[in-house]
């Protein structure tokens, strides 16, 4: 096992030993616990009770955070000519069709989210086995296939993620900074965890939030106690 340095202890010294936290103040420890010398990223992972290999409880979905993520989400609009204005507008970072397709088959994929037209779907087929592995392959259930492409870019742009829960039950999002304010941590956590019991599956039985942690990179998790949330 790795020796922890003086600071990895510090931080796990500020959290007590088997207590759960309310949101709140758990919103504002994980502040305190970041020991990182960069802007780290704050992550929450929520359990829930679901199988996922079941279709009729995969839980997916998109959730607008209030407060953004505070990542500069980097886009690649997919488009036809007669849409590239309304992409570029919107704010997307890389706007084209057959040059980035060309580009993608040769391994580029230095974006975090593509967002295309219907019509363009047909020629993305063939690049799932590069674009599914990193999530970057476009969904009309998470709004990034879609003929309004100006407001799905700006959506984007502005914090809007998707999520899927994992094989174990398990929905990982970053939902923003540690230089956040702690009352927007909240506010963003609250929004995804209330989406997520919004999408609760009718075939779901038994307690369908099991636990939730939040933390930041390289710290450590910080329960929350779930009945502060529900």
């Amino acid at each position: 096992m790795a020796k922890l340095t003086k600071k990895q202890k510090e931080a796990l010294s500020k959290i007590e030993k088997n207590k759960i936290y309310n949101l709140t103040e758990a919103s504002a420890l994980v502040k305190e616990v970041n020991f990182a010398k960069f802007d780290a990223s704050i992550d929450i992972a929520v359990r829930l009770g679901v199988d996922p290999r079941k279709a009729n409880q995969m839980v997916r979905g998109v959730v607008s955070l209030p407060h953004g993520t505070g990542k500069d989400v980097k886009v690649l609009a997919l488009v036809t000519p007669d849409k590239e204005a309304e992409a570029k507008e919107a704010g997307a970072d890389y706007v084209g069709l057959d040059e980035y397709l060309q580009k993608i088959k040769d391994g580029w994929t230095d974006v975090d989210v593509i967002v295309t037209m219907p019509a363009v779907m047909g020629k993305l087929g063939p690049l799932g086995r590069i674009l599914g592995p990193r999530g970057l392959m476009p969904n009309p259930k998470s709004g990034t296939v879609t003929m309004d492409i100006g407001k799905a870019v700006s959506e984007v742009k502005s914090g809007k993620i998707d999520f899927k829960v994992d094989k174990y039950g398990i929905i990982h999002a970053g939902i923003g900074k540690v230089s956040f304010e702690a009352e927007k941590i909240r506010e963003n956590a609250a929004e995804l965890i209330q989406t997520l019991v919004k999408l609760k599956p009718t075939a779901a039985k038994g307690t369908y939030v099991k636990s939730i942690y939040l933390s930041s990179t390289m710290s450590p998790g910080i329960a929350i106690d779930t009945k502060s949330v529900n």
